[in-house]
């Protein structure tokens, strides 16, 4: 009696041990996750937001320049454009603090050209120097202005860091897999002697399984809710020194990492699980007590 104790002491302290194990790892990868997809977005909102200045003829009438428009709007990779007349440009006030006197007292007339300012979403420098080449191509546009230096630095640093994030999200993902598929493996080892005592009493291999697979379920889920606790908690206490956590698109990334991390449990515990309990299901009697 005493000895049944023990072992099922020892059955759920190992049962505890590997939930907590596995929620711990689905923690890790929700959080890297999450800081994966904010450095992705953060990239993308960079390279959609490169602005190219395309300076106009000023002698263009109304019909000239609405027709201007409508092909820079034609233009792929363009997605916001903006007209300045030159009068806005010369009232603009950070314009206007780069001369230590009035403008007007040292020009007699305004030397500014008017302009669409295109915001454009691109890639790599080759698409943005095309963009820009069709701007320049536009009858009407004297020239094209944007700060070709930065926006190659820009792209080539995107693209390194992207890719080193890319891959330390893979590595991270495939030895969290390693780790778990190990925790599991070890609990089950633990019982290979009730599996063994089951076959020998004539059990069938997918009733020696049912019992495990639903506690391997549960298990998954409760690893789940755990990590997503931890993950909500470990957000919240950001929330103070970063506000923008708590907006509604990062609500709604929030909720399918969480939701991705109960759904990860669930199949990475069941599939496992299977493959654990299979080995010592289809393993000789006599191999499983020199295991």
């Amino acid at each position: 009696m005493r000895n049944d104790k023990k072992l099922k002491r020892k059955v759920r302290r190992s049962y505890v041990v590997s939930t907590i194990s596995i929620s711990m790892v689905l923690f890790l990868l929700g959080s890297v996750g999450y800081m994966l997809t904010a450095a992705l977005t953060a990239a993308h909102t960079l390279r959609s937001s490169i602005t190219l200045s395309a300076e106009l003829d000023n002698t263009l009438n109304e019909t000239q320049r609405k027709n201007i428009e409508s092909a820079i709007t034609n233009i792929e990779g363009v997605t916001y454009i903006e007209y300045l007349s030159k009068e806005q440009k010369i009232d603009d006030a950070e314009f206007r603090r780069m001369f230590a006197s009035e403008i007007e007292s040292i020009l007699e007339e305004n030397p500014l050209r008017n302009s669409y300012e295109v915001t454009v979403a691109t890639r790599n420098k080759v698409e943005t120097d095309n963009i820009v080449d069709k701007l320049s191509a536009i009858s009407g546009v004297v020239y094209v202005a944007y700060p070709a230096s930065t926006i190659e630095q820009l792209h080539s640093s995107l693209t390194k860091i992207t890719i080193i994030l890319i891959a330390f999200g893979g590595a991270l993902f495939v030895i969290s897999i390693i780790l778990l598929n190990n925790t599991i493996r070890l609990a089950i080892f633990s019982r290979r002697y009730l599996i063994n005592t089951l076959k020998l009493v004539g059990a069938t291999k997918s009733y020696i399984k049912r019992p495990f697979l639903a506690t391997a379920a549960k298990q998954g889920i409760w690893a789940g809710v755990i990590a997503s606790a931890m993950f909500s908690a470990a957000l919240a206490g950001l929330s103070g020194a970063m506000p923008e956590i708590v907006s509604t698109s990062e609500l709604i990334k929030i909720g399918i990492i969480i939701g991705t991390m109960i759904l990860l449990g669930l199949v990475i515990s069941l599939l496992f699980t299977t493959f654990a309990v299979g080995k010592f299901v289809n393993m000789k009697s006599n191999k499983i007590y020199l295991y």
